[in-house]
């Protein structure tokens, strides 16, 4: 073989060497270019399902004004959208200026509560040991982790903006959107279309008023006790836990700490008193408003639950948390009538076909 010609095929060689190379790394950018449009569609799907719920509320309380009143369904709806947004006024307008000074009191005593919790536990060896791994690099890690967590597409006020507008127009007019899904939907499958909508409707409509109901109860007991036990700033620490009921197993720790951390401030038995009416209030709430959910949701398991909340914590922030239990319903829906019982149908069907074949 000539010098020449061993030169072309080692060019050759090195050319097929660097495609090869080029082609990786354009299909490794391709893939998490995919990957980064899928996040940031999947997050709007969130906020899609966010607006769905809202629809649902609308349209669960258009349903009791309607059964109650007699009205057609186009009065109801108004009344349930404008007594909602009447009576959300109504609320900020009486308890607003109280939650106000509030909200400044609890700012202003804030930093103070973190110092002698601070203080107190610097004077015991467990205690040390949390604050040397609370500070330093750890705190800002931490802090760091606090703040991807709840970055969100659009940011907060953007996020809740396209949220409202997605829950006013799925109200307004549910069955042309109800019908675009259903075009997607096999002919033979229309029926079974149907029926699984339903099916998702009835179980977010139990969702929701097992929710509201635990916030409202949650609101009510931890605003009452710490209001008896003397604790300051007991309506905003109310409030607070309230809206952190909306996220299971996690919510109810986070609205603890700051009522714990005011309690400490008085005195340690004050603090522990405080921990104690977290804890029974929550169990309440657990044991009476969790059959309510229940009987219009899916029984899921505690653990499943809890996974779904990590894994939609991990993809989607403070948002996906909060939708993972109506997300993991809608899911389980659909397995349960795509899959499960697709599944014992044919199941069902076997011994018919194997006795059919054992007469011939």
């Amino acid at each position: 073989m000539s010098s020449t010609q061993k030169n072309t095929d080692d060019s050759k060689k090195e050319l097929s060497y660097s495609a090869k190379i080029w082609q990786t790394v354009a299909i490794v950018a391709l893939l998490v270019i995919a990957i980064l449009i899928v996040r940031v569609a999947f997050n709007v799907l969130l906020m899609a399902l966010a607006g769905c719920l809202i629809a649902v509320y609308f349209h669960g309380l258009g349903d009791i004004v309607q059964r109650k009143t007699r009205l057609s369904r186009k009065y109801a709806m108004l009344i349930s959208i404008a007594g909602t947004i009447i009576l959300i006024g109504a609320s900020l307008w009486f308890i607003g200026a109280k939650i106000q000074t509030q909200v400044a009191e609890l700012s202003n005593t804030l930093p103070h509560t973190i110092s002698t919790a601070k203080a107190k536990l610097n004077e015991t060896p467990a205690g040390q040991k949390l604050l040397e791994y609370s500070s330093g690099d750890n705190s800002k890690k931490l802090m760091e982790t606090v703040q991807s967590f709840f970055n969100t597409s659009f940011g907060v006020l953007g996020d809740m903006y396209v949220i409202l507008f997605l829950g006013i127009f799925f109200t307004a007019n549910p069955s042309l959107y109800k019908n675009g899904i259903l075009l997607l939907v096999p002919e033979g499958k229309k029926e079974l279309g149907h029926h699984i909508m339903d099916r998702i409707s009835l179980s977010l409509k139990g969702w929701l008023k097992g929710m509201m109901l635990s916030m409202l109860f949650i609101t009510i007991l931890i605003t009452v006790g710490l209001t008896i036990m003397g604790i300051p700033v007991a309506m905003v620490l109310g409030f607070i836990t309230g809206i952190l009921e909306i996220i299971p197993n996690f919510g109810p720790l986070i609205a603890m700490i700051p009522g714990v951390l005011l309690s400490l401030t008085i005195s340690t038995n004050m603090g522990i008193f405080a921990a104690l009416l977290y804890v029974i209030s929550q169990t309440i709430v657990v044991n009476i408003v969790t059959p309510i959910i229940q009987k219009r949701m899916i029984n899921m398991p505690p653990a499943l639950t809890l996974i779904s909340q990590l894994v939609m914590g991990a993809l989607s922030g403070a948002l996906g948390i909060i939708l993972a239990v109506p997300l993991l319903a809608i899911l389980m829906i659909l397995v349960d009538e795509l899959y499960v019982k697709e599944a014992s149908k044919d199941i069902a069907a076997t011994p018919i076909k194997i006795e059919t074949a054992a007469k011939n």
